[in-house]
């Protein structure tokens, strides 16, 4: 299915089997493309024409044609066609749950208590390129499952070659505590109408260092982190027929329109059409 707006396009679609869920999109030149968020799940995709930049792990990313992208779920990332002629993207989320089941499927030893890691956001490597592709179009095609679960395998074999092992929650250390602590305390508040000097109490400091710590650690504000964990929240509930009016209630947005513009700045798309997308049931 496809939607458009101003010269900018997406065709999305899920694949039932997998919870995969397949975008190719086009962004005019000179756009900002997407605001700061990010996903639950992994993101792996190529660049197919023009340059597209975005900020990831405090440094600016350029990909040009051929070059394929890697994000963790929850790396916070944005996008933008600095270029007149704009670029086009194909991309795939794969579910952590699933992309771990699989691996337990392909290598006969997994490292206890430790999760994948990518190394690099960016990469030249073509095989990994092609791999993507043909993943991409056995899904999109709906090929015969014995032709999909090939090309899915052949793309996850050449994923490993980017992907380390890093153990659980090692990292979390490396952050500031007030960091880890602000944000625990927006995945709590999830459902209610906070504000920052509210936060700022509870972690007992003031609202000003709790924004200099998050901006730090995170590279954004928290309020800009939580409307991004309130829109991944979004895009479950959706996904599993919630109409974008009541999920706009339950997830503290004023309305529906409100909602709408936050989330086709993250993703490009309605949230009617993407409940239309992932169940078939029209808004």
């Amino acid at each position: 299915m496809a939607a458009s707006t101003q010269g900018n396009w997406a065709h999305f679609s899920r694949d039932a089997d997998t919870g995969i869920e397949l975008l190719r999109t086009h962004f005019t030149g000179h756009t900002q493309a997407y605001d700061p968020h990010w996903h639950d799940d992994y993101l792996i995709g190529y660049n197919e024409q023009g340059f597209q930049q975005f900020h990831c792990r405090h440094q600016v990313q350029q990909l040009t044609p051929g070059n394929s992208f890697l994000l963790e779920p929850g790396e916070i990332h944005d996008g933008e066609a600095p270029h007149p002629e704009g670029f086009t993207y194909r991309a795939l989320y794969l579910p952590a749950h699933w992309l771990h089941q699989q691996l337990r499927g392909i290598f006969e030893d997994l490292p206890d208590r430790y999760e994948l890691h990518v190394e690099s956001t960016l990469s030249e490597d073509r095989l990994l390129m092609g791999s993507i592709a043909s993943a991409y179009i056995a899904l999109r095609e709906q090929e015969p499952r014995i032709v999909r679960s090939a090309c899915l395998d052949q793309m996850i074999e050449r994923m490993t070659a980017h992907l380390s092992w890093r153990k659980q929650q090692a990292h979390e250390l490396l952050l500031p505590h007030l960091a880890r602590e602000g944000r625990d305390y927006l995945h709590a508040h999830l459902y209610q109408d906070i504000g920052l000097e509210e936060m700022a109490t509870a972690l007992g400091s003031d609202r000003f260092r709790v924004n200099r710590a998050f901006k730090a650690a995170f590279g954004v504000a928290p309020h800009t982190y939580l409307i991004q964990l309130r829109l991944v929240q979004a895009r479950q509930l959706l996904a599993n027929g919630r109409k974008p009016a009541e999920v706009a209630s339950l997830l503290c947005f004023s309305d529906q329109s409100h909602l709408g513009r936050w989330f086709r700045r993250a993703y490009n798309l309605t949230p009617a059409a993407y409940r239309s997308f992932c169940t078939s049931v029209p808004d």
